[in-house]
C-alpha cells in the first residue's frame, strides 16, 4: 500500500515538474517572443532627432481600369519600411524614386505605423481625404512638401492625421491627406488651409474633400462623387 502511495506521489511528482517545466517553456518562449518583438520595434537612433510617431512607407501599382476588391487592394500594396527618426526617414526617402519618374498606375502611401492606407482600416474607416489634382511634372515636389510637413506636425489638428499618398496616373496626379474624423469639420477646414499653406496653392485651386464611407460603399472602389468628378471638366493646379 505504501508502495502504491509513494508510486502514485512520484507520478503526482513528475506530473507537477513537467507542468513546471512546461510552464517555464512557454514563459521562456513568450520572453523570447516579446524580447523579439522589442528588438523589431523601430526606434531612433543615438543623437538621432525623433518625430513624434513613427511612420510607414507604402508603394502600389495596379492595372488601371479594373475594379479592386478589398481583399486584393490589400495584397497589392507593399510596405517599403518604418522610421522613427529625421535621419531615418531620409535614408528611407533618399533612395526612393521620386513620384514624378514613376510610370503607369502607381502609389506612394506614407502612413503612422501600424494605420494600414486602407478605408478600411480602423483609424480610417470615420475618416475622410483632401485631394489635390495636379498637372504632370508637379507631384515629386508637392508630394515632399506635403510629407514634410505632416512629419514636422504643421498641421496641428493633435492625431488626426493618418497619413498622405501620392497617386500617379497617364493624365495626371494625385496627391491627398488623411484624417481620422471626417464629422470633424474645424479639423477638416484646418488641415485644407494647412494645405493650401505648405504647398503654395493659388486661391483657385480645386480641392475635393471625400469620406472613405462613401468610398467604401462605390462599386470597383469608385463613387458617385469620383466619377462625376472625372466626367467633369476641372482646371488642374498650375503652379510654377
Amino acid at each position: 500500500m505504501s508502495l502504491k502511495d509513494d508510486d502514485s506521489g512520484d507520478h503526482d511528482q513528475n506530473e507537477e515538474n513537467s507542468t513546471q517545466k512546461d510552464g517555464e517553456k512557454e514563459k521562456t518562449e513568450r520572453d523570447k517572443s516579446q524580447s523579439s518583438s522589442r528588438r523589431k520595434a523601430v526606434v531612433p537612433g543615438p543623437a538621432e532627432h525623433p518625430l513624434q510617431y513613427n511612420y510607414t512607407f507604402w508603394y502600389s501599382r495596379r492595372t488601371p481600369g479594373r475594379p479592386t476588391s478589398s481583399q486584393s487592394y490589400e495584397q497589392n500594396i507593399k510596405q517599403i519600411g518604418t522610421f522613427a527618426s529625421v535621419e531615418q526617414f531620409w535614408r528611407f526617402y533618399s533612395h526612393m524614386v521620386r513620384p514624378g519618374d514613376l510610370t503607369g498606375h502607381s502609389d506612394f502611401h506614407l502612413f503612422k505605423e501600424g494605420i494600414k492606407p486602407m478605408w478600411e482600416d480602423d483609424a480610417n474607416k470615420n475618416g475622410g481625404k483632401w485631394i489635390i489634382r495636379l498637372r504632370k511634372g508637379l507631384a515629386s515636389r508637392c508630394w515632399e512638401n506635403l510629407i514634410l510637413a505632416m512629419l514636422g506636425e504643421q498641421f496641428m489638428v493633435g492625431e488626426e492625421i493618418c497619413g498622405a499618398v501620392v497617386s500617379v496616373r497617364f493624365q495626371e496626379d494625385i496627391i491627398s491627406i488623411w484624417n481620422k474624423t471626417a464629422s470633424d469639420q474645424a479639423t477638416t477646414a484646418r488641415i485644407r488651409d494647412t494645405l493650401r499653406r505648405v504647398l503654395n496653392l493659388p486661391p483657385n485651386t480645386i480641392m475635393e474633400y471625400k469620406t472613405h464611407t462613401d468610398s467604401i460603399k462605390m462599386p470597383g472602389r469608385l463613387g458617385p462623387q469620383r466619377l462625376l468628378f472625372q466626367n467633369l471638366w476641372k482646371p488642374r493646379l498650375n503652379v510654377p
